[in-house]
């Protein structure tokens, strides 16, 4: 079972630098932004340990210590103690409010896994079984923007997959339906009224079912500081509007670590098949260039020496496709793997175009393609 990490601290800052510091291991970390906040999540959630900040406004750390230590229910709660106090009172008076140690600030999150993993034990998240999801596995995606056409498009954009949308368009709805839906990410608009993203993201941190959903941030292109406030916020990315459906694909992916590969290597007895699609962007290039070492090293492993590239998907070929198999060759060279190039007739004109391009070896089909490599 995961270890349940809360923070209590009124600053972002600090509450940013603690979810990063644990997100390589097997772990949820719950927020609160001031004290009564952190007894009403401690109360529920049961956590393992508490880093709780010694200054804060509403109620400080020294009265909400006092509070867990008179809970039956948590008063055996390991604390560890945030300040930004260096002076030796501070530092005796703390220590005799008996928490298991503290942390000046500020700190890097190194030090502060260090000290967690004295009171509680630590597994790195590769080290834990987690099932891997694929791009073609159903997801459950919740838009939360107050104007409905903007859903509307998200689902004209993600058509063809199984993934499904649903909408909502105020907070405490989107809060709900987290709760009772298993939505697997959140889309919230940055420009809700009344900072409503940012109170959504800090209410599904602070519950143990919610806490780890991904939220990412809908914003108009141009609004770069709204982009940044989120970032700084912890929203694991950014959709600009309007809205780019393989951008979106690939940033939804990204953040639920979906499996992808498979769109495009089909490993053979002999060989592997890299498949484009008709439209290789940016997203795209990114993606397959990842997995590109590890795919071909894998078929010399298997006892295999060739690589097809398979176009017949396309129909323009741009300057980022002729990069992308640049850089298969690159590696097919240093492999020693032979590869060959299959598309139509009209790809493989627009191919030899290119000054790069002038040494493939180009086929109309695959199996013209294995007849080149004997």
């Amino acid at each position: 079972m995961s270890i349940k990490i809360l923070t209590v601290d009124d600053s972002k800052t600090i509450r940013l630098i603690v979810a990063k510091a644990f997100k390589t291991y097997d772990c949820m970390v719950l927020e609160a932004d001031n004290g009564v906040v952190g007894l009403a999540v401690a109360s529920r959630e049961k956590p393992d340990i508490i880093l709780l900040d010694y200054t804060m406004p509403v109620m400080d750390g020294f009265e909400v210590l006092a509070r867990l230590r008179s809970d039956p229910a948590l008063k055996a709660t390991p604390v560890i103690m945030l300040t930004a106090e260096a002076g030796r009172e501070t530092v005796v008076k703390i220590a005799k409010l008996g928490v298991r140690d503290y942390l000046i600030k500020p700190f890097k999150g190194e030090l502060l896994v260090e000290r967690v993993s004295r009171v509680v034990t630590l597994k790195s998240k590769t080290d834990a079984v987690e099932k891997v999801r694929r791009y073609d596995d159903p997801i459950s995606i919740l838009v939360v923007d107050d104007k409905p056409a903007i859903a509307s498009q998200i689902r004209t954009a993600l058509e063809g997959t199984p993934w499904k949308v649903t909408s909502a368009d105020q907070p405490g709805q989107a809060l709900d339906m987290c709760m009772e839906q298993g939505v697997d990410l959140v889309l919230a608009s940055l420009s809700l009224p009344n900072d409503g993203a940012y109170m959504l993201f800090q209410n599904l941190r602070s519950y143990s079912n919610t806490a780890s959903i991904p939220v990412l941030g809908l914003s108009v292109k141009t609004a770069a500081s709204e982009q940044t406030r989120a970032q700084q916020a912890g929203f694991s990315s950014i959709i600009t509007k309007p809205i780019a459906p393989e951008e979106l694909k690939f940033k939804v992916c990204r953040a639920l670590r979906l499996e992808t590969s498979y769109k495009y290597f089909q490993q053979r007895e002999s060989w592997l098949a890299l498949t484009l699609p008709k439209d290789v962007n940016q997203a795209v290039l990114d993606e397959v260039s990842k997995r590109l070492s590890d795919q071909l090293a894998g078929t010399v492993e298997a006892g295999g020496n060739k690589l097809i590239v398979d176009l017949s998907q396309s129909e323009t070929v741009t300057l980022t496709t002729v990069e992308l198999v640049l850089s298969a060759i690159q590696i097919c060279s240093k492999l020693a793997i032979r590869y060959a190039i299959v598309g139509s007739e009209a790809v493989l004109s627009q191919c030899r175009a290119y000054e790069e391009t002038q040494s493939w070896m180009f086929a109309k089909s695959a199996d013209e393609a294995l007849a080149l490599l004997k």
